[in-house]
């Protein structure tokens, strides 16, 4: 029997999986091993405790392991590469494949074959695959400089609109419930702490915006709305980049992260947005699992 080990190191958390040809066997979680979040040595032994952990809830040893592919960012700096690779090749046997998220998240979704996926988590990417093989993008690029639509956009955009509702005398929930969740008591102290640097955990704003939409503030479901927008945007960008190089008609879409998994309104604004612009696309219902396409490829999918 061979056996197969694959990690997703997302910004928040990181999922490792053993699996066998047919079926998976043990799932682990452990925090972030992302360089750009984590130190090494966190990272090192994070990742040390999760794909441990994996094995020994699936009865096996890491010696017996014949592929592992790990899914993680920053690949294209090499001390990011150089670190996933020594320290994977000090637990298990077998070959080492790294991948990028959004490669993975495509093969989860489409296993080798063309198609466009959406990611809107903690940040957010569009990515996509064309028939031949040729990769397209837009977004992505980090919370400081875009990532529209993502959970970290969401929450500052409601900062930044609470306070612009508050000038301009609109009656919103946004400010109050922006208060409670930072502990701020007054406003004063919100625009202290969204200003400091490093700043505040912006994303962990957007349950609080979902729940502000939810209980039908204008201002909230507005902001949720353009999020959805937005990430429709990108979304057509890349289906453009696909039409130049000869890809016609309908392209499958698919989602991932938790805005898109998690916030209706937003998921619901960038399929009605989509439609209303006569995007050629259809957007799957289901939420893809990255780790899936990790597992995909450490079966050797991508070499049948």
């Amino acid at each position: 029997m061979s056996l197969f080990l694959a990690i997703d190191a997302g910004w928040t958390k990181t999922v490792c999986c053993i699996a066998d040809e047919t079926r998976e066997l043990a799932r682990a979680t452990t925090g972030t091993v992302r360089l750009m979040v984590a130190t090494e040595d966190e990272a090192t032994e994070r990742l040390v405790s999760v794909v441990t952990d994996a094995a020994k809830a699936a009865g096996i040893s890491l010696e017996d392991v014949t592929r592992t592919c790990m899914a993680v960012g920053g690949l294209s700096i090499e001390p990011v590469r150089q670190w996933a690779t020594n320290t994977l090749a000090s637990l298990v046997s077998g070959e080492v494949i790294l991948a990028g998220e959004e490669e993975i998240g495509i093969d989860a979704a489409f296993q080798g074959g063309a198609g466009i996926l959406v990611i809107a988590g903690a940040g957010s990417h569009v990515v996509a695959r064309a028939a031949d093989g040729e990769l397209y993008s837009a977004g992505g690029w980090g919370p400081a400089l875009g990532d529209e639509g993502s959970a970290y956009w969401i929450g500052q955009e409601a900062v930044k609109t609470a306070l612009w509702g508050l000038d301009r005398g609109i009656s919103s929930k946004l400010l109050g419930a922006i208060q409670e969740a930072w502990g701020a008591d007054t406003v004063g102290d919100v625009v202290t702490l969204g200003n400091v640097r490093p700043g505040p955990d912006f994303a962990a704003l957007a349950p609080v915006v979902a729940w502000c939409a939810e209980e039908e503030d204008d201002l909230a479901l507005a902001l949720l709305v353009r999020a959805g927008e937005e990430l429709a945007s990108l979304v057509g960008l890349v289906r453009l980049k696909m039409e130049e190089s000869g890809a016609a008609g309908v392209v499958e879409v698919a989602i991932t992260g938790s805005v898109l998994e998690q916030i209706r309104m937003v998921r619901e604004s960038m399929v009605e947005t989509l439609e209303e612009d006569g995007i050629e696309v259809k957007v799957q219902e289901r939420a893809v699992d990255s780790l899936e396409g990790a597992l995909w490829r450490a079966r050797g999918g991508e070499r049948a």
